[in-house]
């Protein structure tokens, strides 16, 4: 019973966290589309990476995938 409980808990902070990362993307979607409205662009640049690791330009799946949440199609 105890260890239902604590999958309970684990499953509402799931939740929780999903349902917070959807309304981020759609809070960061809302911004661009009105930076576009008003006449600017916009652009994501990624940067970053371990001191001495090689940083790959290539963008992953995930990338993509916030790219679109955020109404931005990536540069082919």
């Amino acid at each position: 019973m105890a260890r239902e409980r604590q999958i309970d808990v684990l499953l509402k902070k799931l939740m929780q966290t999903i349902e917070v990362s959807l309304a981020a993307a759609d809070a960061a979607r809302d911004a661009v589309q009105e930076i576009l409205k008003r006449g600017a662009d916009t652009g994501i640049f990624f940067a970053g990476g371990k001191k001495g690791v090689p940083v790959s330009s290539e963008l992953t799946t995930q990338d993509k995938e916030f790219l679109r949440a955020v109404s931005i199609k990536p540069d082919r």
